[in-house]
């Protein structure tokens, strides 16, 4: 029986050296390659070239617009993020050898997908209409909310409150539009009666004084129509049209 024991632990030895999967696992600052473990390099630089059984390995920085944020055995740097305006975005802070670019939205959008505390996409905050307010303002990462006004109020959709309508008999005045959702009402001055009485009497007196120059101009046309019409507007009568007249001269014998 103990015979089997020793055959079993010699054979699982004997498979874990062959596999190397028996405590094989290279250390947290190591990384393995051609089944040796190297040292790893520093984040803001890559491996130039691995270790070997008499080197370390050989790291060097990362070039522009490349980075690499953690410690590592790559032999490439990642390539900075853009912040695409397009896309509703700007630089919050630029990318460098240890970390990438950081965006956030522009001014007037809210972030609707992020990635690793970096914005990735963002959408213009909503406009609210005339006849609502703006009950909560957007923020980086929130869109506006609206709301409806009540009823005697108004807003042009870009008050934070609604406005109460104007009371135009608090300020003396009539109301000549009444307000809505969108707009305030409009007032206006009260017309004092006497010029309103005034006024239609000058009015009518204007009338009566034109209808009598009318009048008056009508009758001394007709009276002067003889005497004005040039000769060929009047027709002439055959009867009345003249005989040539032929003198006759006698001549007398004393």
């Amino acid at each position: 029986m103990i015979c089997n024991f020793k055959i079993i632990f010699l054979l699982h030895i004997y498979w874990c050296l062959n596999f190397k999967l028996c405590d094989s696992a290279c250390a947290r600052a190591e990384y393995e390659t051609n089944e040796e473990c190297c040292p790893m390099c520093a984040p803001g630089n890559r491996v130039y070239r691995d270790c070997t059984e008499y080197t370390s390995t050989t790291c060097v920085p990362c070039m522009d617009a490349t980075f690499l944020d953690a410690p590592n055995g790559l032999r490439e740097c990642f390539s900075c993020s853009q912040c695409d305006p397009g896309l509703g975005l700007r630089i919050k802070t630029a990318c460098t050898r240890t970390s990438d670019t950081v965006c956030e939205p522009l001014e007037g959008h809210f972030c609707t997908s992020e990635n690793r505390g970096s914005c990735i996409h963002a959408k213009t905050h909503a406009k609210c209409s005339p006849g609502q307010y703006i009950k909560q303002r957007g923020t980086a990462y929130k869109d506006t909310v609206c709301d409806k006004c009540a009823e005697g109020s108004y807003s042009n959709g870009t008050l934070k409150n609604c406005q109460q309508h104007t009371e135009c008999e608090d300020l003396g005045q009539i109301e000549l539009n009444p307000g809505t959702l969108k707009s305030d009402s409009v007032c206006g001055n009260k017309t004092p009666p006497g010029l309103i009485a005034g006024i239609t009497i000058l009015i009518v007196l204007i009338l009566a004084l034109v209808t009598v120059v009318l009048i008056y101009l009508i009758r001394k046309d007709k009276l002067q129509l003889p005497f004005q019409c040039p000769a060929w507007i009047i027709p002439i009568r055959p009867e009345q049209e003249t005989e040539p007249v032929v003198s006759i001269i006698h001549f007398y014998d004393e």
